[in-house]
């Protein structure tokens, strides 16, 4: 398994991969890292001919905590017919009604994704988040460490969570939001705005 990105996220991606018994051959970003904590070799920027071919070979994850940017990289690989893995902590509890998108899904220690729940592709579900039943996770969000999104809540794409923001049920949160660690969210929040505090405003 490849790593597109290698830095402070990456890592954990690192860890989930390899307790799940995969593999990291390498890894691909703007340019050679000086730290290298897995001695993993340098492939490249992720298009170059020599990652495009490890990448087709071994198979990658969009290593990026970025939404943005992961969306991008994710969109421009599709666009060339290849797709990135998932990569699901063996801890982590997802109940067999859940619907988890196939690809590029990051699935952390110690979360718990609960009944009729449905994760889209390029989901950042980090440590120790709970999504309780019939949420919707749309692409590209990011769930925070800790977070609670209690039942039907609904996620747009490229939205952040933070660290042990908990939201309350059927509350739906629009597109490219950030959530600040620790709030609480209880009523709905439209697209393209930041939230934070108890209750959020």
């Amino acid at each position: 398994m490849i790593l597109i990105g290698y830095s402070g996220h990456a890592f954990v991606v690192y860890g989930i991969l390899k307790a799940a018994g995969k593999q990291v051959t390498g890894y691909c970003d703007t340019e050679k890292k000086e730290y290298n904590p897995f001695n993993l070799p340098y492939y490249g920027m992720e298009l170059s001919d020599k990652a495009f071919v490890a990448l087709g070979q071994y198979g990658f994850f969009v290593a990026i905590g970025n939404n943005v940017t992961r969306n991008d990289i994710y969109d421009q690989l599709v666009a060339k017919k290849i797709f990135p893995s998932n990569a699901v902590h063996p801890s982590a509890i997802i109940d067999p009604l859940a619907v988890v998108a196939e690809h590029g899904v990051m699935i952390a220690a110690g979360a718990i994704i609960n009944p009729l729940a449905k994760i889209g592709n390029g989901v950042i579900c980090n440590t120790g988040c709970i999504i309780e039943h019939e949420c919707k996770v749309g692409d590209f969000a990011h769930i925070g460490p800790g977070a609670v999104l209690c039942g039907n809540v609904s996620v747009g794409e490229k939205t952040f969570v933070g660290a042990n923001a908990v939201v309350k049920h059927g509350i739906s949160i629009g597109s490219n939001v950030t959530i600040g660690a620790g709030a609480v969210v209880v009523k709905d929040v439209p697209d393209n705005i930041t939230v934070v505090g108890v209750p959020a405003k």
